[in-house]
């Protein structure tokens, strides 16, 4: 097979000055092997429970569980049918898959995606050759005998990525079988769940009430009022800590923290059962679960993070038809100045919460996270996220944040993967990007040298270990 090749030179993404690169790659390098920190994404666990496991096709692998591919292709009026997407409605004849996702992929020219699908294919997977049409079926090939070989294995490709720690986000209702498998098994890979309780306190979603017959289930609790309701998730994060996990997650559309009266708390859930609950009673509801988060995070020590700007499913016909994470959630304006006070003044000012806050709204940062995070001992800001982990978008978040917060009170690089092989790739670009950040900072003697060798060590792998407590595991 002939034809064009990947171009991923060693100093790529440092900036075009001489001595700003030579500096850059000196940092990068200082950090380029270092173990991987995830502490937050999407992988699926079921993945690493069995030691045969694989990684399926490679359009299973690559294409049909990721939206960052598939919202790109839907955006030029290729059906997501086309793409194997969703799971069992979408072609059945992977080939078919991989040739549409080849004659198109072009269109990842200059975005994140494309620098990482070229680090997967070239890095990962030793695949010199571009993917194009004319390409696409014999790298399909490759793929397909690589991807069925042990050292393609999920727990032979994390060993490979000197992946440190891998967390993964699970509702509150899952029963996390799959992590139970992995701990049993004898692997030493650390995988770990992460407590997601959005399906039973947003009480407007779809099977709000279904899932909240299963929390009763799982716990023995009958979820019928607000104290029944807290017993119930309390339990569950016991359970999940047990099991591994350092941190909570929640997302919405509304973050107007606020607190309610016992009572007050019981009357909205208890509309929500006899299915009377307004959009006011939901965001209310919601803004007093994130100040119980909160306390109860100071009580069991479980980080708590907070992804706030998305709104999810803005597609709304297809959203009826194919459910939800398909690719078309869409960021909005955010604001946390007034909206987290309560929260802040009642909790934000104790050391033992970790409360990590990430957003989509970059103005927002400057404007907003990075002065409360440079106040409140608790608050931290999470990196650049989804719509922002680019080049320029990481680059403008250091310039954002750094002036006002300071490099310690963010917590380093957080992936968010749902493709597993894409995470040395995601790492390595932050990585640089933090490299060639510095490496302006020295140039210009914002910095020295001294001092930039100790801060691309922290963004690259200390800050994230020390936020999300791995350090106090470790007794490092």
């Amino acid at each position: 097979m002939t034809g064009a090749k990947w171009h991923l030179p060693a100093d790529r993404f440092f900036g075009p000055d001489p001595a700003q690169r030579r500096v850059a790659m000196e940092l990068y390098q200082l950090v380029a092997d270092l173990p991987i920190i995830s502490p937050h994404g999407h992988v699926d666990p079921g993945l690493f429970a069995d030691e045969n496991a694989t990684f399926g096709t490679p359009a299973e692998l690559l294409i049909i569980p990721d939206h960052y591919v598939f919202r790109m292709y839907y955006s030029q009026g290729i059906p997501l049918e086309a793409l194997g997407v969703p799971w069992g409605k979408g072609e059945q004849d992977h080939r078919k898959v991989w040739q549409t996702f080849a004659d198109h992929f072009y269109l990842f020219r200059g975005t994140p995606t494309g620098i990482w699908l070229a680090y997967v294919f070239d890095q990962v997977f030793g695949i010199r050759e571009k993917l194009s049409g004319a390409t696409a079926q014999a790298i399909y090939d490759q793929m397909v005998e690589k991807l069925g070989s042990p050292e393609f294995r999920p727990r032979a490709l994390y060993d490979r990525f000197n992946v440190e720690v891998l967390c993964t986000t699970d509702s509150a209702t899952d029963s996390l079988q799959h992590h139970q498998a992995i701990r049993s098994s004898g692997w030493k890979g650390d995988i770990r769940p992460t407590f997601r309780p959005d399906d039973v306190i947003h009480l407007l979603r779809p099977n709000w009430r279904p899932n909240v017959d299963k929390l009763s289930e799982l716990t023995g609790i009958e979820v019928r009022s607000y104290p029944a309701l807290i017993q119930a998730l309390e339990e569950r994060r016991a359970f999940f800590k047990v099991m591994g996990a350092v941190a909570t997650d929640s997302d919405g559309t509304t973050l107007a923290t606020g607190e309610l009266s016992p009572r007050e708390a019981d009357e909205i859930l208890q509309r929500a059962f006899a299915g009377g609950a307004t959009a006011e009673d939901a965001a209310r509801f919601f803004g007093h679960m994130l100040m119980e988060s909160a306390r109860m995070s100071i009580e069991d020590g479980l980080v708590m993070q907070v992804h706030f700007g998305s709104y999810r499913n803005h597609n709304q016909p297809l959203f009826d038809r194919f459910g939800p994470d398909m690719g078309c959630d869409i960021p909005f304006q955010a604001e946390f100045t007034r909206n987290l006070r309560p929260l802040l003044n009642k909790y934000g000012n104790d050391p033992r919460l970790t409360f990590i806050v990430f957003a989509l709204d970059e103005s927002t940062y400057s404007r907003e996270l990075a002065p409360l995070a440079g106040h409140y001992p608790a608050l931290k800001l999470g990196p650049a996220w989804w719509f922002n982990d680019g080049i320029n978008g990481m680059m403008r978040y250091r310039q954002r944040v750094t002036e006002t917060a300071g490099l310690y009170n963010t917590v380093g690089f957080t992936d968010d993967t749902r493709s597993f092989p894409s995470i040395p790739a995601r790492h390595d670009l932050s990585r640089r990007v933090d490299a060639n950040w510095l490496a302006g900072l020295v140039v210009r003697d914002a910095v020295d040298m001294d001092d930039a060798r100790e801060m691309i060590q922290d963004t690259a792998y200390r800050l994230a270990k020390q936020a999300y407590k791995f350090d106090r595991e470790t007794g490092e």
